[in-house]
């Protein structure tokens, strides 16, 4: 036995999901059955709430049978030695993998499969998320064995904490030198939340060993919903519409009435009838609704618009106070200190006075080069009176929204959106969807949308314009042009890559001939 190698642990974990209490109790319950430990931990970078890896070595034989020898313990994993990898959410997972720590020979791997995105994943205009397919693959394929589940939501079901759940699969897999009763010991002895933490431990080691209980009736409908009501003679005529385009309907509607009111609500299916009969008459019998699915989707969420008062009215929810209260696991009755940051700009701000007033106001701090000065993050804490009621008035406005320069401003950009649909429609199917998409570069808040409004800007100008100028010959390449700068727009951090495309197709299309294709 003189031979033997110590157990090596590592805990991947986002801040507040408890990595350094499952390291503590971990160790706590080596040392308990006197065997040798060490532990370490490595702070991350803070992409999401500061990632935070731990690392643990556990020498397998009671310190009292080494004759006065002690084992000699790495600070740091090193890739081909770890023989559990715990992460506490799947991208932590695939970095663990992606550094080498996880081996088909030695490594299981115990992995939660809920998500929290990264900035980089939530900063890019388009869908930036992570593909979580590609970690499942990975993990069937690089590990010796995979413990994929979504323990937060066990830890949900059962009232308990994430730790806890991964404690337990830990438990379950055997690996460690230390029984169940080890671990139950060590977390009794940490004091906190005993019987939750129990249960939660209880949990994990059913699921992983195949006998995972019930979960217990915590009903999701606890959270009311945001939902304002939705007038009868809507609900109808969301279902008037086929299958594939219903219940993007019936949620637009939803939406929209929430965001402003049901006349709001009626002129979106007044602009999407608008759109179908286009395209009905172009396709006739064989009209799918495809190109008029798309922009139910993309309307929907354009004309729902992020400004300062729909923001205000998201963050003083009785609902999203209540999940707040529910993630942090504030007991009933429990003061909760929560603080907003807020970073609305000139732009947002003069976006809600009237036209007549907000754009020459606007004008003058752009002109002065003033709008990126002023653009100042304030600090809101809506757990007391002042904060909670300065927004909750500032939400309040919603009536006003329809005399405000940003709302009269969308619903231009909007109806020229439609228009171009609808003309190039009658030139090429394929561009017109082109046309559609654009409308993905125009959401989001601050500085987000400033830049996916600017790109939107660029492309109409310089490809929609001229391939619908240049009739039916253009468009197919326009098309062609207007998806690959598109979708450069959507991943180019910093715009490198889309400025060179579109000053390249810029220039063909500028240089081509009335009626011919920029090539």
């Amino acid at each position: 036995m003189s031979a033997a190698q110590p157990v090596c642990v590592l805990i991947g974990a986002l801040g507040g999901e408890g990595g350094g209490v499952l390291a503590s109790w971990i160790t706590g319950a080596a040392l308990a059955q006197g065997l040798p430990v060490q532990s370490t931990s490595i702070p991350g970078v803070a992409q999401r709430t500061g990632a935070t890896a731990y690392y643990i070595e556990i020498y397998p034989r009671p310190a009292a049978e080494l004759a006065g020898k002690e084992p000699v313990f790495a600070l740091f994993p090193n890739p081909g030695t770890v023989d559990i990898v715990v992460a506490s959410e799947l991208l932590e997972a695939a970095r663990a993998m992606e550094r080498g720590f996880v081996t088909p020979d030695r490594t299981t791997l115990i992995g939660s499969t809920h998500r929290i995105y990264a900035v980089a994943e939530k900063s890019v205009p388009s869908d930036g998320r992570f593909d979580a397919t590609r970690a499942h693959a990975a993990a069937a394929e690089l590990s010796k064995r995979a413990v994929l589940s979504d323990f937060a939501k066990l830890a949900r079901d059962h009232d308990t904490s994430l730790n806890a759940t991964l404690l337990g699969a830990i438990a379950g897999t055997g690996i460690l030198p230390i029984g169940d009763d080890g671990f139950e010991a060590a977390i009794q002895a940490f004091g906190k939340a005993r019987d939750a933490n129990l249960r939660g431990f209880k949990a994990g080691i059913e699921l992983v060993r195949g006998t995972r209980p019930p979960a217990p009736a915590t009903a999701e409908t606890k959270r009311p919903s945001p939902r304002t009501p939705v007038a009868k003679d809507l609900i109808d005529g969301a279902t008037a519409y086929p299958r594939s385009m219903a219940a993007t309907v019936h949620e637009a509607l939803a939406r929209l009435v929430d965001f402003q009111d049901r006349r709001y609500a009626q002129s979106y299916l007044d602009r999407l009838d608008r759109v179908i009969k286009a395209e009905r008459d172009l396709q006739g019998e064989a009209f799918q609704f495809h190109l008029s699915g798309e922009v139910a989707r993309q309307l929907a969420v354009w004309m729902s618009f992020e400004d300062v008062i729909r923001v205000a009215d998201l963050k003083t929810r009785p609902d999203r106070l209540a999940r707040i209260r529910d993630e942090v696991g504030a007991a009933p009755g429990q003061r909760l200190m929560l603080t907003e940051f807020l970073k609305p700009g000139v732009e947002e701000w003069c976006g809600l006075l009237p036209g007549i007033i907000g754009r020459p106001l606007f004008g003058m701090f752009a002109r002065r080069n003033l709008t990126e000065r002023f653009n100042i993050g304030i600090r809101v804490r809506t757990s007391g009176i002042l904060g909670f009621t300065s927004l909750y008035l500032l939400a309040r406005l919603r009536f006003w929204r329809r005399h405000s320069m940003r709302f009269h401003d969308e619903q231009q950009a909007i109806e020229a959106w439609l228009d171009m649909v609808c003309d190039a429609l009658r030139q090429d199917y394929r561009f017109a969807l082109e046309i559609v998409a654009l409308a993905a570069l125009r959401k989001g808040y601050g500085e987000t949308r400033r830049r996916g409004v600017d790109k939107s800007d660029r492309i109409v100008e310089a490809l929609v314009r001229p391939g619908l100028s240049h009739g039916q010959v253009a468009a197919p390449a326009a098309a062609e042009a207007m998806r690959a700068v598109r979708e450069a727009a959507m991943a180019d951090a910093d715009d490198t890559v889309f400025d060179r495309l579109l000053e390249g197709f810029a220039a063909a299309a500028a240089n081509a001939p009335a009626g011919q294709a920029a090539q």
